[in-house]
């Protein structure tokens, strides 16, 4: 500061102090430095040193290079007497915007451990509720990287309303707009009902878990014990429960999947599946496709050695892979367009159904028709009398297919393909 003076020459002079103005900029430069920064050099030092990335770090890996757009970065937790003043970060432990994913919009939310845990308060869930309506209303996939110990006990009953407001725009969307949840993290209590009715489900070997209650409780309750991979581990869900429809090795691993499989996707209910281009002709012939399935019909073979032979270059991404393996979903790609195979190995049926829900839950369009890859024995071949069933069709456009479906004693249902995304 620099004095000078204000006054006549005959009266007293007054000193006034002036102080240079700052920039706007630069304030901004260092707030934004300061949000970047989390919980602080040393909580992002012990993230690292577990194996995990920091939120921001995930999003950098998941989106294309510079496309982010960050939303609310400045926004603080509720002031309450639990909470002092510098404990209070910027971005309430949770980093929410925009970017694109191989040129196409999606919205993602990161969720920050190094801030409370990654706990989830009122501040916190009005950002991912504000993501969430823009990726509604603006037709875009919602993504997100949940890394969190559950609701933040300091601000109460106002946490546990937050999840309530996740929760209802959760089952708004479904149906509406692709919702993917990837588990970074330990995600308790309330922090893994939300990833559970999301239509896909990636987790981390190792670091990830997905469980209501831990070992303690669990033990405190049944006196058993139990380990955190056993209670709630990737392999657990990815074999057992069937809760998550992919596993990855790691984090960078768990991004390139992500974005493999919004590239079969659409980006919402009233939008086609993208095309690819593919140097794979479409009026291939693969004469081995003739020899694939033996004459016996008690003798195994390959189910998915037939789906490579059929699909664009080979390449398909399976869905729920470890888990109920009687039957392969996936997706795939015939000239360039986006399907949705699935075989029974119990009958060796490859299907290719028309627009319909993918296993999951979220909209996918596919091309309409089912091939069989072994004929099923006649009636007259079997020793007991047939039975009587109902006629099945081999084709379903979508063109034939009902607009509503009505149930007894209920009145008419809209399908959830054919919803409009709500107003929020």
């Amino acid at each position: 500061m620099t004095p000078r003076t204000a006054g006549s020459s005959g009266d007293q002079a007054a000193v006034i102090y002036s102080q240079p103005a700052v920039k706007t900029t630069d304030r901004l430069t260092e707030l934004r430095a300061n949000a970047a920064l989390g919980g602080g050099k040393q909580r992002i030092e012990q993230q690292h040193a577990k194996g995990k990335l920091t939120a921001r770090e995930r999003i950098d890996l998941l989106l294309d290079e510079g496309s982010f757009t960050e939303l609310d970065a400045f926004v603080l937790a509720r002031p309450t007497e639990l909470i002092p003043d510098d404990e209070r970060v910027m971005g309430d432990g949770v980093v929410t915007g925009f970017g694109t994913i191989d040129g196409r919009n999606v919205y993602v939310f990161s969720q920050d451990f190094t801030v409370f845990g990654g706990s989830l308060a009122e501040a916190h869930a009005q950002k991912i509720c504000k993501v969430m309506d823009l990726a509604v209303r603006n037709g875009a996939p919602i993504i997100g990287l949940n890394d969190s110990g559950g609701a933040r006990i300091q601000e109460g009953v106002v946490s546990l309303g937050g999840y309530a407001d996740i929760f209802l725009r959760n089952v708004l969307a479904s149906g509406v707009v692709p919702q993917i949840s990837a588990i970074m993290g330990p995600c308790a209590g309330g922090a893994v009902y939300s990833p559970a009715i999301t239509d896909f489900v990636v987790m981390v070997r190792d670091t990830s878990y997905m469980f209501v209650t831990g070992p303690n409780v669990v033990k405190t309750v049944t006196h058993e014990d139990v380990t955190l991979d056993e209670l709630g581990g990737a392999d657990v869900h990815a074999h057992k429960s069937g809760v998550a429809h992919f596993e990855a090795d790691d984090e960078v691993s768990c991004a390139s999947l992500i974005r493999r499989l919004v590239a079969f996707l659409p980006s919402n209910n009233l939008d086609p599946a993208p095309i690819t281009h593919t140097e794979d002709p479409p009026d291939r012939e693969d004469p081995a496709l003739d020899g694939i399935v033996p004459a016996a019909a008690t003798k195994p073979y390959d189910m998915k050695e037939a789906i490579r032979r059929i699909v664009d270059d080979g390449d398909f991404l399976e869905v729920h892979e470890g888990w109920a393996q009687n039957i392969i979903c996936a997706f795939a790609r015939l000239d360039g367009r986006s399907i949705g195979p699935s075989s029974r190995w119990s009958t060796s049926r490859a299907s290719f159904r028309g627009p319909r829900r993918s296993t999951a839950g979220s909209s996918v369009t596919a091309p309409s028709f089912c091939t069989h890859t072994r004929r099923r024995p006649s009636p007259s071949s079997r020793s007991s009398p047939a039975r009587p069933t109902a006629a099945r069709t081999t084709s379903c456009p979508a063109s034939t297919s009902a607009a509503t479906t009505t149930l007894p004693g209920r009145p008419p249902r809209s399908r959830s393909w054919d919803r409009k995304a709500p107003s929020m």
